[in-house]
Protein backbone atom coordinates (compact mmCIF):
# COMPACT_ATOMS: atom_id res chain seq x y z
CA UNK A 1 0.00 0.00 0.00
CA UNK A 2 1.54 3.51 -1.14
CA UNK A 3 0.41 6.57 0.13
CA UNK A 4 -0.94 5.23 3.47
CA UNK A 5 -0.06 7.70 6.07
CA UNK A 6 -3.56 9.38 5.74
CA UNK A 7 -6.73 9.98 3.64
CA UNK A 8 -7.80 6.99 0.52
CA UNK A 9 -4.17 4.91 1.41
CA UNK A 10 -5.04 4.80 5.40
CA UNK A 11 -8.74 4.25 5.13
CA UNK A 12 -7.48 1.24 2.28
CA UNK A 13 -5.36 -0.11 5.26
CA UNK A 14 -8.17 0.15 7.92
CA UNK A 15 -10.86 -1.75 5.39
CA UNK A 16 -7.78 -4.61 4.54
CA UNK A 17 -7.51 -5.18 8.50
CA UNK A 18 -11.33 -4.96 9.30
CA UNK A 19 -10.81 -8.13 5.85
CA UNK A 20 -8.21 -10.16 7.51
CA UNK A 21 -5.67 -9.03 5.53
CA UNK A 22 -1.37 -8.11 6.78
CA UNK A 23 -0.72 -5.07 5.37
CA UNK A 24 2.75 -3.39 4.12
CA UNK A 25 2.55 0.36 3.87
CA UNK A 26 4.71 2.92 3.17
CA UNK A 27 4.70 7.10 2.91
CA UNK A 28 7.52 10.15 3.02
CA UNK A 29 6.23 10.53 6.54
CA UNK A 30 7.69 8.06 9.41
CA UNK A 31 5.97 9.27 12.18
CA UNK A 32 2.77 9.17 10.28
CA UNK A 33 3.30 6.05 9.14
CA UNK A 34 3.62 4.39 12.79
CA UNK A 35 0.95 6.28 14.37
CA UNK A 36 -1.45 4.73 11.60
CA UNK A 37 0.09 0.96 12.30
CA UNK A 38 -0.12 1.36 15.95
CA UNK A 39 -3.81 2.51 15.59
CA UNK A 40 -4.92 -0.29 13.15
CA UNK A 41 -3.10 -3.11 15.39
CA UNK A 42 -4.63 -2.00 18.30
CA UNK A 43 -7.83 -2.15 16.33
CA UNK A 44 -7.12 -5.45 14.85
CA UNK A 45 -4.51 -7.00 17.71
CA UNK A 46 -4.04 -10.21 15.07
CA UNK A 47 -3.21 -7.87 12.13
CA UNK A 48 0.46 -7.89 11.34
CA UNK A 49 1.96 -4.15 9.72
CA UNK A 50 4.84 -3.46 8.62
CA UNK A 51 5.86 0.15 7.43
CA UNK A 52 8.89 1.15 5.36
CA UNK A 53 8.68 5.15 4.85
CA UNK A 54 9.77 5.88 1.29
CA UNK A 55 9.52 9.03 -1.27
CA UNK A 56 8.38 7.02 -3.78
CA UNK A 57 9.01 10.05 -6.52
CA UNK A 58 12.52 9.38 -6.29
CA UNK A 59 14.40 7.07 -8.53
CA UNK A 60 15.32 3.64 -7.71
CA UNK A 61 12.59 4.03 -4.48
CA UNK A 62 10.04 1.43 -6.00
CA UNK A 63 12.69 -0.97 -6.90
CA UNK A 64 13.53 -0.78 -3.12
CA UNK A 65 9.83 -1.13 -2.05
CA UNK A 66 9.59 -3.99 -4.21
CA UNK A 67 12.77 -5.70 -2.45
CA UNK A 68 11.96 -4.76 0.86
CA UNK A 69 8.32 -6.60 0.29
CA UNK A 70 9.72 -9.47 -1.46
CA UNK A 71 11.43 -9.88 2.07
CA UNK A 72 8.88 -10.40 4.38
CA UNK A 73 8.17 -13.91 3.83
CA UNK A 74 5.10 -13.73 2.29
CA UNK A 75 3.61 -12.71 -1.34
CA UNK A 76 1.77 -9.58 -2.21
CA UNK A 77 -1.48 -10.85 -2.88
CA UNK A 78 -2.95 -6.82 -3.48
CA UNK A 79 -1.20 -4.25 -4.52
CA UNK A 80 -2.51 -0.63 -4.01
CA UNK A 81 -0.86 2.28 -5.92
CA UNK A 82 -2.31 5.11 -3.92
CA UNK A 83 0.59 7.87 -3.62
CA UNK A 84 0.24 10.96 -5.59
CA UNK A 85 -0.70 14.58 -5.52
CA UNK A 86 -2.08 17.21 -7.49
CA UNK A 87 -1.38 21.23 -8.10
CA UNK A 88 -4.11 23.74 -9.41
CA UNK A 89 -3.16 26.60 -11.35
CA UNK A 90 -2.01 28.01 -14.34
CA UNK A 91 0.43 25.48 -16.37
CA UNK A 92 3.34 27.72 -17.13
CA UNK A 93 2.96 29.39 -14.13
CA UNK A 94 3.08 26.64 -11.84
CA UNK A 95 6.97 25.19 -10.28
CA UNK A 96 7.99 22.93 -13.45
CA UNK A 97 9.69 20.88 -10.84
CA UNK A 98 7.08 20.52 -8.99
CA UNK A 99 4.64 18.83 -11.57
CA UNK A 100 7.82 16.83 -13.04
CA UNK A 101 7.46 14.91 -9.42
CA UNK A 102 3.87 15.12 -9.56
CA UNK A 103 4.90 12.94 -13.20
CA UNK A 104 7.60 10.88 -11.53
CA UNK A 105 5.08 10.18 -8.69
CA UNK A 106 1.29 10.00 -10.19
CA UNK A 107 2.76 7.80 -13.45
CA UNK A 108 6.10 6.40 -13.30
CA UNK A 109 6.35 5.09 -9.73
CA UNK A 110 2.98 3.43 -10.96
CA UNK A 111 3.86 1.84 -13.75
CA UNK A 112 7.18 0.73 -12.40
CA UNK A 113 5.13 -0.64 -9.08
CA UNK A 114 2.83 -2.02 -11.65
CA UNK A 115 5.56 -3.59 -13.24
CA UNK A 116 7.55 -5.36 -10.43
CA UNK A 117 4.49 -6.96 -8.63
CA UNK A 118 2.60 -8.09 -11.92
CA UNK A 119 5.55 -10.83 -12.72
CA UNK A 120 5.20 -12.71 -9.65
CA UNK A 121 1.03 -12.33 -9.27
CA UNK A 122 1.20 -14.01 -12.87
CA UNK A 123 3.51 -16.79 -12.04
CA UNK A 124 1.26 -17.31 -9.35
CA UNK A 125 -1.75 -16.84 -11.35
CA UNK A 126 -3.26 -15.13 -8.27
CA UNK A 127 -3.08 -11.54 -7.57
CA UNK A 128 -4.52 -7.55 -7.94
CA UNK A 129 -3.53 -4.68 -8.17
CA UNK A 130 -5.39 -1.24 -7.66
CA UNK A 131 -4.51 2.10 -8.77
CA UNK A 132 -6.01 4.84 -7.86
CA UNK A 133 -6.93 7.25 -10.81
CA UNK A 134 -9.61 9.66 -10.55
CA UNK A 135 -12.94 11.42 -12.25
CA UNK A 136 -10.40 14.32 -13.53
CA UNK A 137 -9.17 10.97 -16.10
CA UNK A 138 -12.22 11.42 -18.24
CA UNK A 139 -11.84 15.19 -19.40
CA UNK A 140 -9.25 17.55 -19.41
CA UNK A 141 -8.78 19.84 -17.31
CA UNK A 142 -6.90 23.43 -17.66
CA UNK A 143 -5.55 24.76 -14.38
CA UNK A 144 -5.12 20.91 -13.43
CA UNK A 145 -3.78 19.91 -16.78
CA UNK A 146 -0.79 17.99 -15.61
CA UNK A 147 -2.61 16.17 -12.65
CA UNK A 148 -5.49 15.08 -15.04
CA UNK A 149 -3.37 14.22 -17.75
CA UNK A 150 -1.85 11.79 -15.34
CA UNK A 151 -4.89 10.37 -14.24
CA UNK A 152 -6.30 9.80 -17.84
CA UNK A 153 -2.71 7.79 -17.92
CA UNK A 154 -3.46 5.29 -15.35
CA UNK A 155 -6.78 5.15 -16.51
CA UNK A 156 -5.75 3.77 -19.76
CA UNK A 157 -2.68 1.89 -18.93
CA UNK A 158 -4.50 0.15 -16.04
CA UNK A 159 -7.22 -0.86 -18.44
CA UNK A 160 -4.90 -2.15 -20.47
CA UNK A 161 -3.25 -4.43 -18.19
CA UNK A 162 -6.34 -5.69 -16.74
CA UNK A 163 -7.08 -7.21 -20.13
CA UNK A 164 -3.37 -8.62 -20.62
CA UNK A 165 -2.97 -10.06 -16.77
CA UNK A 166 -6.91 -11.47 -16.10
CA UNK A 167 -6.30 -14.40 -18.44
CA UNK A 168 -2.98 -15.15 -15.34
CA UNK A 169 -5.62 -15.13 -12.84
CA UNK A 170 -4.61 -11.12 -11.58
CA UNK A 171 -7.17 -8.66 -11.63
CA UNK A 172 -6.21 -4.81 -12.22
CA UNK A 173 -8.71 -1.96 -11.42
CA UNK A 174 -8.38 1.62 -12.09
CA UNK A 175 -10.38 3.37 -9.05
CA UNK A 176 -11.41 7.07 -10.04
CA UNK A 177 -12.74 8.99 -7.03
CA UNK A 178 -14.50 12.35 -7.70
CA UNK A 179 -13.58 15.07 -4.65
CA UNK A 180 -13.18 13.08 -1.72
CA UNK A 181 -12.64 14.39 2.18
CA UNK A 182 -9.24 14.10 2.31
CA UNK A 183 -5.93 16.21 2.52
CA UNK A 184 -5.71 16.51 -1.42
CA UNK A 185 -6.76 19.80 -2.11
CA UNK A 186 -4.70 21.06 1.12
CA UNK A 187 -1.92 19.58 -0.52
CA UNK A 188 -3.02 20.92 -3.99
CA UNK A 189 -3.64 24.22 -1.69
CA UNK A 190 -7.08 24.89 -3.35
CA UNK A 191 -9.15 24.05 0.63
CA UNK A 192 -11.35 26.72 -0.33
CA UNK A 193 -12.36 26.08 -3.58
CA UNK A 194 -14.12 23.28 -2.95
CA UNK A 195 -15.80 24.42 0.14
CA UNK A 196 -19.37 24.41 -1.20
CA UNK A 197 -18.28 20.86 -3.00
CA UNK A 198 -20.00 17.62 -1.56
CA UNK A 199 -17.40 15.42 -1.00
CA UNK A 200 -17.31 11.72 -0.29
CA UNK A 201 -15.88 10.09 2.47
CA UNK A 202 -12.39 8.12 2.13
CA UNK A 203 -14.74 5.51 4.09
CA UNK A 204 -17.67 5.22 1.62
CA UNK A 205 -14.49 5.80 -1.70
CA UNK A 206 -12.77 2.84 0.00
CA UNK A 207 -15.72 0.50 0.65
CA UNK A 208 -17.34 1.09 -2.86
CA UNK A 209 -14.25 0.17 -4.92
CA UNK A 210 -13.17 -2.61 -2.90
CA UNK A 211 -16.85 -4.20 -3.33
CA UNK A 212 -15.83 -3.63 -7.19
CA UNK A 213 -12.55 -5.37 -7.06
CA UNK A 214 -14.94 -8.58 -5.39
CA UNK A 215 -16.48 -8.14 -8.56
CA UNK A 216 -13.36 -7.71 -10.70
CA UNK A 217 -14.01 -4.59 -12.86
CA UNK A 218 -12.30 -2.82 -15.11
CA UNK A 219 -12.75 0.31 -13.38
CA UNK A 220 -14.55 1.84 -10.73
CA UNK A 221 -16.01 5.61 -10.34
CA UNK A 222 -16.84 6.17 -7.06
CA UNK A 223 -20.10 7.80 -6.10
CA UNK A 224 -23.85 7.43 -8.12
CA UNK A 225 -23.33 11.59 -8.47
CA UNK A 226 -19.79 11.36 -10.29
CA UNK A 227 -20.76 8.35 -12.20
CA UNK A 228 -23.85 10.64 -13.71
CA UNK A 229 -21.64 13.51 -13.81
CA UNK A 230 -18.93 11.38 -16.41
CA UNK A 231 -22.16 9.79 -18.17
CA UNK A 232 -23.49 12.79 -19.23
CA UNK A 233 -20.46 14.84 -19.90
CA UNK A 234 -20.37 12.39 -22.91
CA UNK A 235 -23.45 13.53 -24.82
CA UNK A 236 -22.03 17.17 -24.63
CA UNK A 237 -19.96 18.72 -26.75
CA UNK A 238 -15.66 18.57 -25.91
CA UNK A 239 -14.92 22.33 -26.65
CA UNK A 240 -17.70 23.58 -24.32
CA UNK A 241 -17.17 20.69 -21.61
CA UNK A 242 -13.59 22.22 -21.71
CA UNK A 243 -14.45 25.49 -21.95
CA UNK A 244 -17.33 24.98 -18.59
CA UNK A 245 -14.52 23.02 -16.87
CA UNK A 246 -11.53 25.79 -16.95
CA UNK A 247 -13.83 28.61 -15.41
CA UNK A 248 -14.47 26.44 -12.60
CA UNK A 249 -11.24 25.23 -12.19
CA UNK A 250 -9.57 29.12 -13.08
CA UNK A 251 -11.53 30.22 -9.92
CA UNK A 252 -9.51 27.88 -7.95
CA UNK A 253 -6.54 28.43 -9.47
CA UNK A 254 -6.37 32.50 -8.44
CA UNK A 255 -6.92 31.14 -4.95
CA UNK A 256 -3.78 29.64 -4.89
CA UNK A 257 0.12 30.51 -5.34
CA UNK A 258 2.32 27.32 -6.12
Amino acid sequence: MTGASYGLGEEYARQLAARGYDLLLTARSADLLESVSASIQASHPGCDVRVLPLDLSERGAPQTLFDWAQQQGQPVSLLINNAGFGAIGEFDRLSLDRQRQMIDLNVSSLVELTHLFLVPMKARRHGAILNIASTAAFVPIAYFAVYGATKAFVLSFSNAVYEEARAYGVHVMAVCPGPTATRFFENAQSTTAFSSVRMQSSQAVVAESLRAMDHSRPWMIAGWINRLSILVSGFLPRRLLMRVIAIAYRRMGNQKST
